[in-house]
């Protein structure tokens, strides 16, 4: 029986099966708005810590909020991704 997911590497009698991860990016319509919403969302949690710790707690508080929101609307498109 001869296995079809099986990868030559050239280097003798040694084979490895063929692994399947990660999606191509190149399938995905909204990698770049995922990322951008990403980097976003990892700005504003380090500001908002920074002004959680350094200034005022309420501030602080509501920029993380504001920023967990853009993770939330990338984690929507990551659902709706196909």
């Amino acid at each position: 029986m001869e296995d079809n997911n099986i990868q030559d590497t050239g280097s003798g009698n040694l084979e490895r099966p063929v692994r399947h991860h990660r999606r191509d990016a190149s399938n995905d319509k909204y990698f770049k708005i995922r990322n951008t919403l990403n980097i976003i969302f990892i700005i504003g949690a380090i500001v908002g810590m920074a002004v959680f710790y350094f200034h005022d707690r309420t501030t602080g508080t509501i920029v993380i909020l504001t920023a967990m929101a853009f993770k939330i609307a990338e984690c929507c498109f990551r659902f709706i991704r196909q």
